[in-house]
């Protein structure tokens, strides 16, 4: 974890495992070349032109992933994508079904409350309500049997336990109503669905493919040939494109994935194909994650694509298999209570910490005076400075000290009582006030000034990308180790790994680590 202040300002020494080590080339670390406001796109194109010229690919492809992140903040930040029809209409569907069918069986009310709520909480875990290409009753037929015995299941053992075995009757009749009325309804809606999508382009999504090989072009061809599955073809980008064999109406936009975000704003792309494209892996990497960030859905062709099984989130395009990633977690339901769980559980915390931080505040002032409080810019959500609030440990030299000095766990201008907080995490309680503002959250990437933020994504691989998700007061990487004098590059990996498997249940695990080390005593 970063530190507050120092004696002098210096960089992160080299720790053993690939740790942060002296500045590389042209990397300033002055207090005033903090991350600025989102740049250009152009001031973006101009950076990498500078950084190739200079013989720093690598370098200028980071910093060019970086600008096309930034471009994305600079819109508003995140663009979500729009309103699946399909899903509304299915959910509204169902419910009006539930009703119908609660009415005709002249089921309990209370009963036929429980029973639907149970029923579209299993539908939507298995998926039914999801975005799909394949718009068929039949495919779906299995699983929403199985939503149905699975409710079923749940509600017998419901009445039985409650006593009132005489419901059985009717919920399973209730059920089944509703299950035979509920498919009627999705055969007549996905009938009514394809063939607006073959009557008017307009309503189809606009689709970028990633690679102009055989694979997307045989991609392209599906699309053009099935208009039924939503999907409408717009262009390639590709580093190695041949004219020969592509389509005049679907041509080669661009030859240089580190300007996709132009190509996604000016053609207004709702979705991403990433078929074999002739760019490096880690390359068309940084790509999935921009057009993440811009509120594009992202469908993968996966290697080995002819043994791919089928699965929930994979779609099949006239025999191709398309893996949907989930790399949009702002944009699921659950990030929503995520948002009200960390504001609830951040004032709760302030309530019943009072106490603690009110004699914290006395010990720090009594210790070596005001103010008690250490403000620090901070990177937090789309590269945009917040301003992190701590208790002091220690009083700064200078401003700039502050900005550039990476850890002060071992200075000796160190009180008793700040070696204590830092060593307790006492010293973060304030960044609960952060939370309840919306500046971070409970988990996340910790927040990093802006010097180090502008080194580490030069000199580390996809460290820029953590930022698509609001900073925390505890994170990932820090209870698996990674604090102080650590592999900035290890963190960057944990930190990206918790964005692409993010669930409530993995920030309630994350809380419940940071919980066994503050007791142990492992804090920064």
């Amino acid at each position: 974890m970063a530190a507050d202040a120092a004696s002098s300002p210096h960089v992160p020494s080299p720790v053993p495992g690939g740790g942060a080590g002296p500045p590389s080339a042209g990397a300033s670390l002055t207090g005033v070349d903090a991350v600025p406001a989102p740049r250009t796109r152009a001031a973006s194109r101009l950076a990498a032109v500078v950084e190739r010229s200079a013989g720093r690919e690598e370098t200028a492809r980071v910093a060019d992933a970086d600008g096309m992140l930034a471009a994305a903040a600079a819109t508003g930040g995140h663009r979500r994508q729009g309103v699946d029809v399909r899903s509304v209409v299915a959910l509204g569907g169902d419910l009006v079904v539930v009703v119908a069918a609660a009415l005709a069986v002249e089921l309990h009310s209370l009963m036929a409350v429980l029973t639907a709520a149970l029923l579209v909480f299993a539908r939507t875990t298995l998926g039914l309500y999801q975005r799909r290409l394949g718009l068929s009753v039949l495919d779906e037929f299995p699983r929403a049997v199985q939503s149905t015995v699975l409710t079923l299941g749940v509600a017998s053992i419901s009445v039985v336990l409650w006593g009132s075995s005489q419901l059985l009757a009717p919920t399973t009749l209730f059920l089944t109503l509703f299950l035979a009325a509920s498919t009627a309804l999705r055969v007549g809606l996905y009938a009514g669905l394809r063939a607006r999508f073959r009557r008017d382009p307009a309503t189809r999504r606009r689709t970028l493919v990633l690679g102009a090989g055989a694979v997307g072009r045989e991609l392209v061809a599906a699309m053009q040939k099935h208009p039924e599955r939503g999907l409408l073809p717009v262009g390639y980008i590709d580093g190695r494109s041949r004219s020969r064999g592509l389509d005049r109406d679907v041509p080669v936009l661009m030859e240089d994935e580190a300007r996709l975000h132009e190509a996604l704003d000016n053609h207004r792309v709702d979705t991403v194909v990433v078929a074999y494209s002739s760019q490096p892996e880690a390359e068309v990497v940084d790509s999935v994650i921009v057009a993440a960030s811009h509120g594009c859905e992202v469908l993968v062709v996966p290697r080995l694509f002819e043994l791919q099984h089928d699965g929930q989130d994979v779609e099949s395009l006239c025999g191709t298999p398309l893996v949907r990633l989930r790399t949009d977690v702002m944009s699921s339901p659950t990030w929503m209570v995520k948002r009200l769980v960390d504001r609830g559980l951040a004032l709760l915390a302030i309530v019943v910490l009072a106490p603690v931080l009110l004699g914290v505040a006395v010990a720090v002032a009594v210790d070596s005076g005001r103010p008690v409080l250490f403000r620090q810019e901070r990177v937090g959500l789309w590269s945009r400075p917040i301003t992190v609030l701590k208790f002091r440990s220690m009083r700064p030299a200078t401003e700039e000290e502050s900005r550039t000095n990476w850890n002060i766990a071992k200075d000796s201008r160190l009180s008793p009582i700040g070696r204590f907080l830092r060593k307790s995490s006492l010293d973060e309680l304030p960044q609960l006030f952060n939370i309840l503002r919306g500046d971070m959250s409970l988990v996340g990437p910790r927040p990093e000034r802006p010097t180090f933020v502008r080194q580490f994504s030069r000199d580390h691989t996809r460290y820029w990308a953590r930022h698509r998700v609001p900073v925390g007061l505890t994170g990932w990487s820090q209870v698996n180790g990674l604090r102080g004098d650590t592999s900035i590059q290890d963190r960057a990996r944990y930190d990206n790994y918790y964005i692409a498997n993010w669930s409530l249940w993995l920030d309630a695990k994350i809380v419940l680590l940071t919980l066994r080390e503050v007791f142990r005593g492992g804090g920064a």
